[in-house]
């Protein structure tokens, strides 16, 4: 793993204020609307929680905008280095408590994965996590299981490197299962629970894939399996 540098936190405190500032005032600014009574010291602070993960959402947005991670090989010293950083940076202070948590309803996570930048077809859900949203796709339809994990980052001693997961549509990704970066899995396709697909692995439409690491045991035909 690779050390995050003083320049990298530096840039990342002076986001970390503008969030909580923005949250702050804004908090601030609608605090006059909160009736007076038992419970306006809780409320207040939800709102301050809700307005300060917007602003959080909003921030990371605009820089995945100004600095968006790409796909390949992260060299050091690299303006691509400091865009992952900064971004693991943003996962570990404020997304991470909520992508790893089930305190967030899968419905409301949905959300938050769009928020973060995930490509989310219509109907398609997440009681996993999905740990590099701006470099995950998910066609509509498609379910990732409880506890299941994708990313698209490859991190080995020094290395780093982003590759995109695509998952088509009609998948289903079981409770457990790990999808590692640049898999693709096709429309249609089952990955059993506790499944770990290697990275840059080709499902194909309709495969069922099980195991450690994952291969192929069957298809599904006519919404029917057939195992080989």
């Amino acid at each position: 793993m690779r050390k995050v540098s003083v320049a990298q936190i530096t840039f990342f405190l002076f986001l970390f204020l503008v969030i909580v500032g923005g949250g702050a005032g804004l908090t601030g600014a609608v605090a006059g609307l909160v009736p007076s009574g038992d419970f306006r010291g809780i409320v207040l602070l939800g709102t301050a929680i809700v307005l300060i993960y917007s602003c959080a959402f909003l921030v990371y947005r605009i820089f995945l905008a100004l600095m968006p991670l790409e796909s390949g090989e992260v060299a050091v010293g690299s303006r691509r280095e400091f865009a992952a950083q900064i971004n693991t940076l943003f996962y570990l202070i404020f997304f991470y408590p909520l992508t790893c948590t089930r305190f967030v309803p899968v419905p409301v996570m949905r959300l938050v994965y769009l928020a973060l930048g995930a490509k989310l077809g219509d109907n398609s859900y997440s009681g996993g996590v999905i740990m590099d949203p701006p470099l995950t796709s998910v066609g509509a339809n498609s379910l990732i299981g409880h506890d299941a994990v994708v990313y698209a980052h490859v991190i080995e001693g020094q290395r780093l490197g982003f590759y995109p997961v695509r998952i088509g549509s009609g998948v289903t990704i079981g409770a457990h299962a790990i999808i590692m970066p640049g898999v693709e899995v096709g429309d249609g396709a089952i990955i059993s629970s506790g499944a770990v697909v290697t990275k840059g692995c080709q499902v194909g439409a309709n495969e069922i894939w099980a195991g450690v690491p994952a291969r192929k045991i069957g298809m599904r035909q006519d919404g029917q399996e057939a195992t080989v």
